[in-house]
């Protein structure tokens, strides 16, 4: 881990390297990048090049192109005819899990359901105003999609921190797509959580044109209104893409922590949140600490816990890249620091606890306290996981079930409240020059 001091240089601009080199919109081309797309489309292409060739060739082929990009990019050969989940394999997945894993995800459950429950909007009263009467009203969107990656490991949690939030919405008809390994089946963690969350559809593809299939839709695989979920960088550029055809939740990068940390802190305790973090592989990890105690205490403990991961080498090539130790000359700095940089997920272990936190405005999630640590919100809190990145908590918030409702105003103006207001409209709309709006005024008023 890299460590920089404030006083010697500009943090700021250290970490905005550091972020744009992560960014999902740096369309640079790596050797087996370029490799890959010339094995898979005859020529190199960028990232985002190789989006737009993949997303035109679903509109296109339909489930044909389904069928070819998992054997090119997942190295599954799949028909059409078993893209779809059977609800037996959802059932066979029960017997290939621990009872353990059932009842916690099962715990994990209510707990995000009961907290959305708490959180999700009602529909305010009547509103008045001169004689007008103004209804305002929730209704759920129809159709979900929830991309849930596979890859090295498999991600129950993302099916219940996307679709509980969705169901506690109203949401009709919830599809999930998610890639299946090597072996061509798709993990029993997977399903299970997706069978608890009350998930409609399950269908066996992944990356760019599992994205482009909800986008669009196939014979195979529905259109839905709205694309939710966490995914690589192919993933997020095709949400991208697909953003004004279908909703999205978000264009999220790599994973991130930062933790505020003081001399009170328990340096074991802040090495594990920053090696949890770099598992993701990659994922920033970051420390802002007013101590030289504290960063050499956290330094030591996580070359000493490392050693025991099964995930280490990945481990240290994520924070030799990613890593930062950051010594603020105080809490208030560090404090700044934290919120010109808007992590994604904000740890706070420190003595004077309630006087930092009401310093702090931009963060995906905070984590308050020692037994706090980042996990409880990735798996159990009830808030979801799904967050923003890089940057992006200073506009936009976490999903929750509010994104799955859209609001719509009902309006009812009596002709005597018409009257009332008519001068003021037919000023305005002539102001704009757009005389017919003008006339809709006066037509009904006889003026």
């Amino acid at each position: 881990m890299k460590i920089l001091r404030s006083q010697e240089g500009n943090i700021t601009q250290e970490i905005e390297k550091l972020k744009q080199g992560m960014s999902i919109f740096a369309d640079t081309v790596t050797k087996g990048m370029e490799a890959k797309t010339k094995e898979v489309f005859g020529e190199p292409l960028s990232p985002s090049e190789s989006v737009k060739r993949v997303i035109n060739d679903v509109i296109e082929k339909g489930d044909e192109a389904l069928e070819y990009y998992s054997e090119k990019f997942e190295g599954v050969s799949l028909s059409a005819e078993n893209i779809k989940i059977k609800t037996s394999e959802i059932e066979d997945a029960y017997k290939k899990v621990t009872p353990e894993l059932i009842s916690a995800i099962k715990n994990a459950k209510e707990n995000v359901r009961k907290f959305q429950e708490y959180i999700c909007i009602r529909e305010p009263e009547l509103f008045h105003s001169k004689g007008a009467r103004i209804k305002v009203k929730y209704n759920a969107i129809e159709n979900v999609g929830i991309y849930v990656p596979g890859g090295s490991a498999s991600y129950p949690s993302s099916v219940l921190m996307n679709a509980v939030p969705a169901k506690v919405a109203g949401v009709k008809k919830i599809v999930v797509v998610t890639p299946p390994g090597r072996d061509g089946t798709i993990s029993p963690e997977r399903l299970v959580a997706c069978k608890e969350a009350n998930v409609d559809e399950v269908y066996m593809i992944g990356g760019v044109h599992a994205i482009a299939a909800l986008t669009f839709g196939t014979k195979t695989v529905p259109k839905v209104d709205k694309i939710v979920g966490p995914g690589n960088q192919f993933v997020t550029l095709a949400k991208r893409e697909a953003y004004g055809h279908v909703g999205i939740d978000m264009l999220a990068g790599p994973s991130e922590v930062l933790i505020i940390a003081d001399e009170s802190a328990n340096h074991a305790f802040v090495a594990s949140d920053l090696l949890s973090q770099a598992e993701h592989a990659p994922g920033i990890s970051i420390l802002v600490t007013s101590s030289e105690e504290v960063a050499n205490g956290v330094l030591q403990e996580v070359s000493r816990q490392i050693e025991t991961s099964s995930r280490r080498d990945l481990i240290k090539e994520s924070l030799d890249k990613f890593g930062f130790i950051i010594i603020a000359k105080d809490m208030n700095e560090a404090v700044d620091i934290s919120n010109t940089l808007a992590p994604e997920h904000l740890l706070v272990i420190v003595k004077n606890e309630d006087e930092v936190l009401s310093g702090l405005k931009h963060a995906g999630a905070i984590f308050a306290g020692p037994f706090t640590p980042v996990a409880v919100g990735d798996y159990f809190a009830g808030p979801s996981h799904v967050l923003p990145t890089g940057g992006t908590a200073r506009f936009f918030s976490g999903l929750s079930v509010n994104d799955f409702l859209k609001r719509t105003s009902i309006i009812s103006y009596s002709e005597e409240v018409l009257r009332a207001a008519a001068d003021d409209i037919i000023t305005i709309a002539e102001s704009e020059g757009l005389q017919a709006h003008a006339n809709s005024i006066r037509i009904r008023i006889n003026k």
